[in-house]
């Protein structure tokens, strides 16, 4: 346990970052897992539209940081290829 003020202040700031950032990679793989869903049970408009969903939610993942960008980048190419092959 911290005994300085400012240290006391930064644990406790990053206590409220780390459950931040769980919870936005909990709602990123639940939308990952809706595309995979819908693709799975051959909804074409249904991957269409969660195929969206789940880039915009990649893409704002890798600006935050997140995501490394090149990990945002393969997980759009594979939900890409993916809805494709439905196709």
């Amino acid at each position: 346990m911290p005994n300085i003020k400012s240290a006391v202040k930064r644990d406790e700031k990053s206590k409220q970052l780390r459950a931040k950032n769980r919870a936005d990679k909990t709602a990123l793989k639940t939308v990952i897992k809706k595309f995979d869903a819908a693709v799975e049970g051959g909804e074409k408009t249904a991957a269409a539209e969660s195929y969206k969903v789940a880039v915009k939610a990649v893409d704002k993942a890798a600006a935050k940081g997140l995501l490394h960008k090149n990990n945002a980048a393969h997980k759009k190419s594979a939900m890409t290829v993916k809805l494709n092959k439905m196709n």
